[in-house]
């Protein structure tokens, strides 16, 4: 079968076996499409060639359970997984048990870190375990495209985001001004899942067209108030002095991103006017699965946002995800 690596930080695609359940449980699961995430770019630009090796691109996939030797239900299902099932997945699931997870910090956790699909989210099969089903993988509906519902683990990491400064679902967050900072794909959803915890959502970027574009989502920026949350989903480090420049007293700015460069906040803003900084990195369980709600309901809309490669065009879609020429690469397997 087709699948990927990474040789002199390059992409590749290779021919590899198929995995099999022989020996192991879970399911075996034929790809349609997988996204590109971000994460897989930074991957790719700090890979060495020590490293590279371990390196597993893409994992916003999703396809058809092709075999599968457990009797499973995942979270809000009444039946079992079975073949034929169309599911979207995490690739990550935590212990539940080490110090972190009792804290809540379920992406430190080391049995998160250490999980993984096999072989790689653009592959022509993937094998997931039987954690990754209980904890990670739901079903899709009718009423979404694969393509669609192949966006269930950016936007859980979105909503990780937006517990993690505090807001609850279900709540009255109008008192809130939020501002995204940084409107690619991922800034796009964050912005809906803002709106869909109430809070008063806006968006700023540097590139004109995208702050264009989100105004069909009913975002926009208000550079006359400061604000109490902003998210940073921009790569840049000039970004920073945006957010300090922009956040109100007692504020807080989720850190959502890397950037090139030891750089960071200001320790006299942070101190005089009491800010907090936190930081977001990956999704928990209960994160994929309120993910799987909005898509599935409607409160997040992300038909378009993506442009399609072929799995040989890859290396492509990376070069111009990086120049800015489209939003958001889907991987069709």
């Amino acid at each position: 079968m087709k699948s990927t690596k990474l040789k002199d930080k390059k992409i590749q695609i290779i021919n590899c076996d198929k995995p099999a359940l022989e020996g192991k449980k879970g399911a075996i699961i034929k790809v349609s499409g997988c996204g590109l995430c971000g994460s897989d770019i930074v991957k790719i630009n700090h890979a060495t060639i020590e490293n590279e090796d371990k390196i597993i691109l893409g994992h916003e996939a999703i396809g058809t359970i092709e075999d599968i030797n457990v009797e499973i239900k995942g979270k809000g299902e009444n039946i079992p997984f079975k073949k034929g099932d169309v599911v979207a997945l995490g690739h990550h699931y935590p212990c539940f048990k080490c110090k972190y997870c009792s804290h809540g910090n379920y992406s430190m956790c080391k049995t998160f870190k250490n999980s993984n699909i096999y072989p790689s989210g653009f592959s022509e099969y993937i094998f997931v375990n039987e954690n990754h089903l209980k904890y990670t993988v739901y079903k899709k509906n009718e009423s979404l495209s694969n393509e669609e519902f192949s966006f269930l683990e950016p936007l859980s990491c979105c909503i990780r985001a937006i517990k993690r400064a505090g807001l609850k679902l279900n709540k009255d967050n109008s008192s809130y001004n939020c501002l995204v900072v940084g409107l690619g794909s991922i800034g796009i959803l964050m912005a809906q899942g803002l709106k869909a915890f109430q809070t008063n959502v806006f968006g700023l970027d540097i590139n004109e067209k995208r702050q264009e574009f989100v105004k069909k989502y009913g975002v926009f920026f208000n550079e006359k108030i400061k604000y109490d949350i902003i998210f940073m989903t921009s790569g840049s480090f000039r970004a920073l002095e945006t957010a300090l420049n922009l956040i109100d007293f007692g504020g807080k700015i989720i850190v959502f991103s890397s950037i090139e460069g030891d750089l960071g906040y200001k320790n006299n803003d942070i101190y005089y006017k009491e800010l907090e900084i936190l930081g977001s990195y990956s999704p928990s369980p209960d994160d994929l699965y309120l993910s799987s709600i909005f898509l599935k309901e409607g409160r997040v809309n992300v038909k378009g946002l993506s442009t399609d490669y072929t799995l040989d065009n890859l290396a492509r879609a990376v070069d111009d995800t990086k120049s800015g020429k489209i939003l958001k690469a889907y991987i069709v397997i």
